[in-house]
């Protein structure tokens, strides 16, 4: 459903998000190793976020990639819309360039639903809710 690039954005942040809970600040080394993903990949995708102000980040021996509290009320369409743009919420299931309400394709209708529903389920969870359930293990990362 989304991009490799955004599946990683997302795991990433989530990480993130648990180990500030706890006011750590983590590199990208322990990241990759506990999301399962390449760390060049995953320095470029937590660079990106940290200029659009998403996830911090400070340099230095102590330093590595944490959240300040208004950062845990981003929510994952923030993510995906960061990483992969709106297009899951509201591009052409088909890929047509003019598909709308006027001009449908034979999915839109039919996907209209569907992608309105996963923009509504993604806009409502925030990244500080995952937070007690990583922790208990009800849910992974890996």
């Amino acid at each position: 459903m989304f991009s490799k690039t955004c599946e990683y954005a997302i795991r990433a942040m989530l990480f993130v998000a648990q180990r500030s809970n706890s006011g750590v600040k983590v590199g990208i080394k322990e990241i990759s190793k506990n999301i399962d993903a390449p760390e060049h990949f995953i320095a470029k995708i937590l660079q990106d976020l940290s200029r659009r102000g998403m996830v911090q980040s400070s340099k230095g021996p102590n330093g590595g990639f944490f959240f300040e509290k208004a950062s845990e009320d981003y929510t994952l369409a923030d993510i995906v819309r960061a990483i992969d743009g709106d297009k899951i919420f509201f591009g052409c299931a088909l890929g047509l360039t003019e598909c709308d309400e006027i001009h449908p394709c034979p999915l839109h209708f039919e996907m209209k639903g569907i992608r309105d529903m996963i923009k509504s389920k993604l806009e409502a969870v925030k990244l500080g809710v995952f937070n007690k359930d990583l922790e208990q293990k009800l849910i992974f990362l890996r």
